[in-house]
């Protein structure tokens, strides 16, 4: 890797049409690919793939959606604004999340992070021949995550008499494209793509904007503050957009999952760093956790106990304590917004009081959850957790579920 490589990542969501319309891009598109945000917005994300690789991306495109994919990886080349810098090898994450696909745009070079990237993804697909030797996989890994399931088109709610679609597991002769899928389980019946797809005479698919899929909620994260605000929500499945905006995540964990949690997002902040030590990308890391949708005040407000001023003979002096106090409370209306949290057992008045552990626990809702770090933020994907496990139990070697301090980004 030269020095004028760019290593870093973007955000990126597109639209189910059968051109992959940009719905929301970060920053960091403009360094990486020379365009604004605003640029990229509303036009088709297809237009910027190469020629040569245009119906097997498109296609791709077509069957992540239809197979309801999660946390996979391809490797294809993007158009640079700058015609002199012409397309750049990028890799590219997708996730569905019930009515758009999520996922990154990084620069793509060998390396121990693409490894790690690699190898943490649940699928690989080669688009770009020259992208071979980024195939690399552990053998006998089984998926991270069980298939999802799915919920039906109309609206949110707890998945009840649903079928699961399990990733391909084969490779795409028609396209020449090289996929590697980890183990999973036997897929079931493939879900209706509702209008189907029609082959043109070009070999590239069209088809008419696919339907909602499974319910999955895709989160924004800061990735810079410790509270980690929520910067962008999907959809409302799980959490109201109108009022998660700006608040702590973890505001929506459960206290008793929050440290755990916590050193989740560490451990994957921690992989998503390149080798000139600046955010990037990182790979996946899969947990279960308790969310409370409800909120909390995950910031604990804890404001000292007032200094007792002393006279020369160890009295406190009465005519003083007035000013202290008035001193005190003006101090603590402004440590409510400014201040990480004390260590003194004092809560301050405006704490909100606890409600009782059974109707809390009621509020409750099981989660998986797929972490990964990338240059301009954290992204959480939410869907319902699988009934087959419990909260916090780790199903694959990439699971955080034990990783309790940043790990190096070449280890899972």
């Amino acid at each position: 890797m030269d020095s004028t490589s760019p290593c870093v990542s973007f955000i990126g969501i597109v639209d189910f049409t059968e051109h992959a319309r940009w719905v929301f891009l970060t920053e960091s598109v403009s360094e990486l690919l020379g365009y604004e945000p605003h640029e990229l917005v509303g036009s088709p994300s297809l237009d910027l793939v190469h020629p040569d690789e245009y119906r097997d991306v498109k296609n791709l495109h077509y069957t992540t959606i239809s197979q309801d994919k999660a946390a996979v990886l391809a490797y294809l080349r993007l158009k640079h604004k700058d015609p002199y810098k012409g397309y750049i090898l990028c890799a590219i994450s997708r996730t569905v999340a019930w009515n758009v696909l999520v996922g990154s745009v990084s620069f793509a070079s060998m390396g121990p992070k693409a490894m790690h990237n690699a190898s943490t993804a649940q699928e690989v697909t080669i688009i770009t021949p020259s992208a071979a030797n980024f195939e690399f996989r552990r053998w006998g890994d089984p998926s991270p995550m069980p298939p999802s399931p799915i919920q039906g088109y109309d609206s949110p709610g707890s998945p009840s008499d649903t079928e699961s679609v399990a990733e391909s597991s084969a490779s795409d002769s028609s396209t020449g494209s090289s996929t590697t899928t980890r183990d999973a389980p036997s897929p079931t019946s493939p879900r209706s793509s509702g209008g189907g797809s029609r082959t043109g005479p070009d070999g590239a698919i069209s088809f008419d904007p696919l339907p909602k899929q499974s319910i999955r909620t895709a989160l924004i994260l800061d990735r810079f503050s410790t509270s980690c605000p929520i910067i962008y929500c999907s959809n409302d499945s799980f959490l109201s957009t109108t009022q998660i905006m700006g608040r702590p995540f973890f505001d929506f964990v459960t206290q008793r999952d929050e440290a755990l949690v916590r050193s989740w997002i560490d451990a994957v902040k921690g992989w998503g760093v390149n080798e000139r030590g600046q955010p990037s990308d990182g790979g996946f890391g899969f947990g279960k956790f308790h969310l409370f949708p409800r909120g909390r005040d995950s910031v604990e407000r804890l404001e000292p106990e007032p200094p007792q001023p002393q006279t020369r003979h160890g009295r406190a002096s009465a005519r003083s304590s007035p000013a202290v106090s008035q001193h005190h409370t003006s101090r603590t209306s402004t440590v409510h917004s400014t201040t990480t949290p004390a260590s003194s057992p004092v809560r301050s008045r405006h704490h909100r009081p606890p409600r009782s552990t059974a109707a809390a626990v009621k509020e409750e809702v099981v989660v998986d959850a797929i972490f990964s770090a990338h240059s301009d933020g954290l992204m959480v994907i939410l869907r319902h957790a699988s009934s087959t496990s419990g909260a916090h139990q780790a199903t694959s070697p990439t699971s955080l579920s034990t990783a309790a301090a940043p790990a190096s980004p070449s280890t899972p």
